[in-house]
């Protein structure tokens, strides 16, 4: 598989990048056996960047991986939103601790939305600069979902790369289109930047154009790596098919759509708004006492996550 450096960290990695999100119990389920074995399946197969986050709740998962993995040859991306020294050096050492690791290669800051917001989160970038001296980790970016974002990603010296949404259609991007997106991001890399993008797929929106649309983001020649969510051997093998010969094969194409993923909100939600107040992208809304997904949602998981009652679900 072709491999990229990531801008000037000297970090090279897989053109694709294993997604952690979609095998947590936010959306698959799987077990962790189940989930390390797809980790160490695609690391077989040559895929050896990842990307978690702290929300996710899937560092056992990695762990467990891990050991059948040449740490030294493996790249872990992770996320948090600490905006204070103590909650960077927390959520670094959860990592740590978690992950049974001695350092990790790149820690983001998770949905960074503009300067303004990078600002407000500078106490955490400082210790993250002294982490990184320190050898625990080995470059530091964040991840965005907002071309405001990566704006404010230009401004710091101390950000080497940036995991931006990118899709042919800018699905998922809030603040602009993808052509307002890929202007800025040519300007972020020609800085010397990293760049690994998400959700070539939008959320599963693209799923019915799958070959056109990875294309596109392939094609990109300043984006170094692709994460996309992967929660099956036909998935990863799918992915694999489409980085390397722009296709899939069409006996394999067949089993994936009979997979299409969805939002699914349990008959017992309680219409409390939370997963309403959570979702950035306006993709699901509290009417008449249940909440419902909409055309806007991006298969995130992440309204899952603040559900008290445990009823939505990616399926």
């Amino acid at each position: 598989m072709e491999r990229r450096t990531l801008g000037n960290t000297g970090i090279e990695v897989s053109k694709l990048c294993f997604g952690s999100l979609t095998m947590t119990p936010f959306q698959a389920n799987l077990s962790i056996g189940e989930g390390a074995y797809l980790i160490q399946y695609a690391y077989d197969k040559g895929i050896d960047f990842l990307d978690t986050a702290e929300i996710y709740e899937n560092y056992e998962y990695i762990r467990e991986a891990l050991k059948g993995i040449d740490r030294r040859k493996y790249t872990i991306a992770t996320k948090c939103y600490a905006y204070t020294e103590k909650m960077a050096e927390q959520s670094l050492e959860l990592a740590l601790k978690e992950l049974s690791t001695d350092y990790i290669d790149i820690f983001l800051l998770h949905e960074q939305e503009s300067i303004h917001t990078l600002r407000g989160h500078y106490d955490a970038i400082k210790y993250f600069m002294k982490a990184k001296k320190q050898g625990k980790i080995r470059a530091f970016g964040i991840s965005t979902h907002r071309v405001e974002g990566v704006l404010g990603a230009m401004k710091f010296n101390e950000i080497d790369l940036i995991h931006p949404l990118v899709n042919k259609k800018g699905l998922g991007i809030y603040d602009g289109s993808i052509e307002d997106m890929l202007r800025e991001l040519k300007l972020l890399k020609n800085m010397g930047k990293g760049i690994y993008s998400m959700k070539p797929l939008g959320g599963g929106h693209l799923i019915g154009d799958i070959e056109d649309a990875f294309d596109f983001v392939k094609k990109l020649p300043f984006i170094d790596s692709i994460a996309i969510g992967m929660q099956s051997v036909d998935e990863i093998d799918a992915d694999i098919q489409l980085i390397e010969n722009g296709f899939i094969e069409e006996s394999l194409k067949d089993k994936l759509r009979k997979k299409n993923r969805r939002l699914s909100v349990a008959d017992y939600c309680i219409g409390c708004g939370r997963c309403e107040k959570r979702c950035k992208q306006f993709g699901i809304k509290v009417i008449e006492g249940r909440a419902y997904p909409n055309e806007n949602c991006v298969l995130c998981g992440y309204c899952a996550t603040v559900c008290p009652e445990f009823c939505i679900k990616v399926i």
